[in-house]
């Protein structure tokens, strides 16, 4: 099967990453969010990266007539399913919520379509147990900010097929990826690994041993991360942080991976980082 029409279901800034992406790669690609207001935002960003590219002499204003000619949005999830080779889906993470998602696009999405999630710690499994074809289903986990980050997490589940696995990977290739493929457990590989090291990070912080510009500082220049742990944090989301430790505290039933209280606190006075302007660094 040759990809050449994509759907993003979900047009926040990961959603947004993925179809600005998937227009590059040469896709005919829509961007669906049931809110129109949020379509639109969607949009304003990938335009606004485009145009930055263009400033920076990254890109050509024919580059992004063109990448604007692969790319359209919807709000009708029927429509934007109806003729579609992949889908990749990037709504918030609440199982309920994907899996009444993957409903629908099981009922809307041709049969050979394969189908994506950007979940970046829930089952596989329970998100395609909620579609007649669990063997099209597969984990996609892309990183934040989409168009720059190089890697992508393939997760597949016990049912995931060879052939999905290897048209993901493909469609990794020619979205400019490198894949990496990890069994369907609790927080993959990048997110288990990722959220650990940052409520260490926010232990230290609430412990008083550093600040957080120097406790960054020590993992980029130390151990040459590209991003310290509590600016990434930052970036993906106080919350979205919370919530993946507290699914992996339950999942393997271990307080290890409870969420620092501080983090907890911030959460409730609504310090979610670098969308709600405030995080461990001012936005």
């Amino acid at each position: 099967m040759t990809i050449n029409r994509v759907t993003v279901i979900g047009a926040g800034t990961m959603g947004a990453g993925i179809a600005q992406v998937c227009a590059q790669a040469g896709w005919q690609t829509t961007l669906f969010d049931a809110y129109p207001e949020s379509l639109e935002k969607g949009l304003q960003r990938i335009d606004a990266f485009w145009t930055k590219g263009i400033e920076r002499g990254k890109t050509t204003v024919e580059q992004k007539e063109q990448w604007h000619a692969n790319l359209s949005s919807s709000h009708e999830m029927e429509e934007a399913l109806s003729n579609v080779d992949l889908v990749i889906e990037a709504v918030p993470e609440l199982p309920k919520l994907k899996q009444a998602v993957f409903t629908k696009i099981d009922e809307y999405a041709p049969a050979h379509a394969i189908l994506g999630t950007n979940t970046s710690s829930l089952s596989i499994a329970k998100i395609a147990s909620a579609t007649n074809r669990p063997e099209k289903v597969i984990g996609m986990h892309f990183f934040n900010p989409v168009p720059i980050m190089e890697l992508m997490e393939l997760v597949r589940h016990d049912g995931t097929s060879e052939e999905t696995i290897t048209l993901a990977s493909q469609a990794g290739v020619q979205m400019g990826k490198t894949s990496i493929l990890v069994k369907d457990i609790p927080g993959f590989a990048t997110s288990r690994l990722g959220v650990v090291l940052g409520n260490e990070a926010i232990r230290m912080l609430a412990d008083g041993v550093a600040s957080a510009e120097d406790i960054d500082t020590a993992m980029v220049l130390g151990y040459k991360h590209p991003m310290g742990p509590l600016r990434l944090t930052d970036l993906v989301g106080l919350d979205v942080r919370r919530d993946i430790l507290l699914n992996l505290q339950r999942s393997f039933n271990d307080d290890r991976y409870a969420p620092h209280p501080l983090l907890e606190q911030m959460v409730n006075e609504g310090k979610l980082g670098k969308k709600s302007g405030q995080g461990f660094f001012k936005w």
